[in-house]
């Protein structure tokens, strides 16, 4: 099952968690350099200032 995870799926700081009991969170990766960002936000996301677009206009990723 998938979480709907709003903004944070389609983020490039965004990253889907699964842990070993089959839980499934969103990680901000934003949270490592502004504490604006929780570390796990609560889902879904409907608003963020730090949301960019993990594709580019050209589709390419955007990912670091």
């Amino acid at each position: 099952m998938t979480l709907p995870a709003g903004l944070c799926d389609g983020c490039r700081f965004g990253r889907p968690i699964r842990s070993r009991r089959g839980s499934q969170f969103w990680l901000c990766a934003r949270h490592t350099t502004d504490d604006r960002f929780r570390k796990y936000p609560a889902l879904p996301v409907l608003d963020c200032p730090g949301y960019q677009a993990s594709r580019d206009q050209d589709g390419e990723e955007n990912r670091e």
